[in-house]
């Protein structure tokens, strides 16, 4: 689905709207404002939707445009506001959360007609602050790499690889927008946004005060249980990232690849080194018989024009986990036959902690003949870090994932633990304290959030199809998981 076939579908609701909004006021109305109100509405309750159903994507982009602030604000004069955005990331689920039930209530206000005055500017700020958010995104397309955003003499021709956050989330992973037309979407809602502050007097209102508060107070308290029980108790029911369950991830990705290597780069842009603002883009073959007449210390590459791949590439391309010898595994794991488990940590939860190691300083002793033989052996301690587990992590596993991990492999179905953002000797110690007797690699947490919304999540696999997938609260027993797969 496009972003166009959404405003169609959202304009023929509002028609509907306002149709039966004609029929229940039957004071006069200005039609055009009537029909704005419902559009708007609904375009909010909609986008505000596809989100609440995986609030843990919403939260993951906004620590992507907090890290990407906090970059852009620290070495300059704003550097006071740059610690601000660590402290949000830590708050981004309740942050996310709150911006989504905010913008479904938004559209159930504009609909109803509940506190027009209120719900007019309270619409207008949002857009706003939505338009703030997809311009500086789609504006850091002409920031080259290595130059900071606010260095304006320095910014270059639009380039989308430049860009740190590749698409705005407005409407979560159901579509994903470019950043550029998301702005433009944007600037075009403020028009109805700053008709329905100049016009809030006029806006129709359905129902009596009661009825719309009544409505409002329950679809706030049911959204705030449907968001909980879409990332807190259970994964989103309905999935739109590219490993649902049912996916041949290995054929997807095999097609992607193919897909990707048969792009043809058709020209190139070169950007003058003397001049920044001159830019000239020349078809390959001339730039095969002419790249004599720019020279590296004149010119610079500044892109390549390709043509489009006839597959569109996911987060599926992406998909490598690396063994702790350091071997991309991820063919391998895909091309596996039968039955496999994926137990799916993004991070891990826990500190490194400062404290006293214990370990044994053996002396040896070598006698005439040149053997070596043990002398003394000392306990002894030396102040080194170690990482002290999360007691209510470690008893997920201790309780669910273990057990669930080795009936598994009493039914010969191995398991793979992923693990993100921590490296090979924090792996080795959480997997000789804590996790299960599994086989472990390290890959992108990016890519692990991907794949399921849940730390640990248990993802299970057969010939490279994901099969089904639960949150660690969820898991059933494998008794149950056996029965119902036949295995």
């Amino acid at each position: 689905m496009t972003l166009t076939t959404i405003l169609i579908y959202v304009g023929i609701a509002a028609v509907f709207l306002t149709i039966g909004v004609g029929f229940l006021v039957k004071e006069k109305k200005d039609w055009l404002l009537t029909f704005l109100q419902n559009y708007c509405g609904a375009l909010f309750i909609f986008s505000g939707w596809v989100k609440a159903v995986d609030p843990l994507g919403t939260a993951y982009k906004m620590e992507q445009y907090f890290a990407e602030f906090n970059a852009v604000f620290e070495p300059t004069w704003f550097s006071f506001l740059s610690p601000l955005f660590p402290f949000l990331a830590e708050y981004s689920v309740g942050f996310s959360v709150f911006m989504i039930i905010l913008e479904i209530a938004l559209g159930i206000m504009l609909i109803l007609g509940i506190r027009r005055g209120f719900t007019s500017w309270v619409f207008l700020g949002l857009v706003m602050f939505f338009t703030i958010l997809t311009g500086f995104t789609f504006l850091t397309g002409f920031v080259p790499q290595g130059v900071n955003f606010f260095e304006f003499g320095s910014w270059a021709a639009y380039n989308e690889t430049n860009m740190k956050v590749t698409d705005c989330g407005c409407f979560g992973d159901f579509v994903k927008l470019k950043p550029r037309i998301s702005f433009f979407k944007d600037l075009a809602l403020l028009v109805p946004a700053f008709i329905f502050v100049a016009r809030y007097n006029k806006m129709h209102q359905l129902f009596t005060k009661e009825i719309r508060t009544g409505v409002l107070g329950i679809a706030i308290i049911s959204l705030f249980i449907y968001c909980l029980s879409n990332y807190k108790w259970d994964i989103p029911h309905s999935d739109f990232r590219p490993f649902k369950v049912g996916n041949d991830i290995q054929g997807i990705k095999e097609k992607e690849m193919e897909a990707a290597a048969n792009v043809q780069v058709v020209a190139y842009k070169l950007q003058s080194n003397e001049d920044p603002s001159k830019i000239v883009e020349l078809p390959y073959e001339v730039y095969l018989k002419e790249y004599s007449k720019y020279p590296k210390s004149e010119w610079t590459v500044l892109d390549q024009v390709k043509t489009k791949p006839a597959i569109e590439p996911t987060k599926i391309s992406d998909f490598e986990v690396t063994s702790l010898d350091g071997y991309d595994s991820a063919d391998e794991l895909l091309a596996l036959e039968g039955y496999s488990l994926w137990i799916v940590c993004h991070k891990l939860k826990g500190e490194s902690q400062l404290t006293e190691i214990s370990y044994q300083d053996t002396t040896f002793v070598t006698d005439t003949s040149g053997v070596k033989t043990v002398s003394e052996i000392q306990e002894k301690t030396r102040e080194g870090y170690e990482m002290e587990w999360d007691a209510d992590y470690v008893e997920k596993f201790q309780e669910t994932v273990n057990p669930f991990v080795a009936a598994a492999k009493e039914s010969g179905i191995p398991a793979h633990v992923f693990i993100g953002k921590f490296g090979k000797d924090e792996v080795m110690e959480f997997a000789d304290k804590v996790g299960p007797d599994a086989t472990y690699y390290t890959a992108d947490d990016i890519l692990l959030k991907t794949i399921i919304r849940s730390n640990p999540g248990i993802v299970m696999v057969k010939d490279g199809v994901i099969v089904d997938k639960w949150h660690v609260k969820k898991l059933p027993s494998f008794g149950n998981v056996k029965a119902k797969l036949g295995i």
